[in-house]
């Protein structure tokens, strides 16, 4: 089904299925997925309507982690109405102010605090026992890894990476994250996904991905996000303070030395993949303005390798072959 035709269908069922006195329609977001957001405005105010092709999106995962998110008290918008067939969704509107839109360093602070206390709620409250929820086991992040070898290296930059040193890379970052406390993980917890309301912010978005999963995940996400970068004292400052939250919950027993090393590798495993997940987005769906966050992600990268011994190789390899020979590190 086409794009506009999909749309055309949309507003039948917002008008003529659900009776909806449609005043204005108008795009509010899109992802890097193949789903779709629109405000719609109605004499009784606004709403919005998500639009996910079957074919591409499923839309079971997103309500069943809403709904498990909204027990632990975690701020997600309410789902109103839905049409499994056709792939809608009517949702609560939670504005257009994300924390990217607002952040500074006068806001950081406050803001920061805001999603650390939800993160938290994330991670005490949600019942991961018997959880409905994938694993974030050794699969998964074997074939997170590999979309930054496939989409990035081979793909954007049309470069080979030695497979003794991508699989020894792979092989420490995936042994950091499966030595971690797991809890509920958003996967996705950064600025662009938190939305600042007046009342019970954050509004937390596109958590449909959530797995059971490394402590550090969502943690990372945020402090060291793909979309706007902090001084490293000041994400030392962050992770200490949240670091000492966890172990008073007893949700942590190791120190801070080895919180630490687990934060770096999990950023790093996270950022790779994201590298991949940029490239893929132009490569093969047609949205280039994801290359711009590839250099602030390839510095977390180097900034992190360069801090431990092990991964001193792949440093080399990366600054002598990606960021210096094509300029993509500023």
């Amino acid at each position: 089904m086409s794009e506009d035709l999909r749309t055309l269908t949309l507003l039948d069922w917002l008008e003529n299925d659900l009776l909806l006195a449609v005043k204005t329609f108008q795009p509010a977001s899109s992802d890097a997925s193949f789903r779709r957001y629109y405000r719609v405005t109605t004499p009784e105010g606004s709403v919005i309507a998500m639009d996910a092709p079957p074919d591409k999106e499923k839309l079971e995962p997103f309500i069943k982690v809403a709904g498990l998110m909204a027990q632990a008290g975690i701020n997600v918008p309410t789902i109103f109405q839905q049409n499994l067939d056709d792939g809608f969704l009517l949702l609560e509107d939670f504005g257009n102010q994300s924390f990217l839109d607002q952040l500074n360093p006068n806001s950081a602070d406050a803001l920061y605090q805001s999603a650390f206390d939800s993160l938290f709620k994330l991670q005490t409250q949600t019942v991961i026992k018997n959880s409905p929820l994938p694993r974030y086991d050794e699969t998964l992040l074997e074939r997170e890894l590999t979309i930054f070898d496939d989409w990035f290296l081979n793909g954007l930059m049309d470069i080979d990476i030695p497979e003794t040193l991508w699989a020894s890379v792979k092989a420490e970052l995936i042994a950091s994250a499966l030595t971690q406390p797991v809890t509920c993980v958003h996967r996705d917890y950064h600025s662009r996904n938190l939305m600042v309301l007046d009342h019970n912010s954050p509004g937390v978005i596109d958590f449909q991905d959530a797995v059971i999963g490394p402590i550090t995940y969502d943690l990372v996400s945020l402090l060291r996000d793909c979309y706007i970068a902090w001084p490293q004292q000041q994400v030392e400052q962050w992770l200490e303070a949240y670091f000492q939250r966890l172990q008073q919950a007893s949700l942590v027993t190791c120190d801070l030395d080895q919180f630490k090393r687990w934060f770096d590798l999990m950023g790093l495993q996270r950022h790779l993949k994201a590298i991949g997940i940029f490239s893929r987005l132009h490569l093969r769906d047609g949205k280039p303005d994801y290359l711009n966050d590839i250099p602030r992600t390839l510095n977390y990268v180097t900034d992190v390798c360069s801090g431990y011994p092990e991964l001193a190789e792949f440093n080399h390899f990366i600054k002598e072959n990606v960021a210096q020979a094509r300029g993509l590190t500023s």
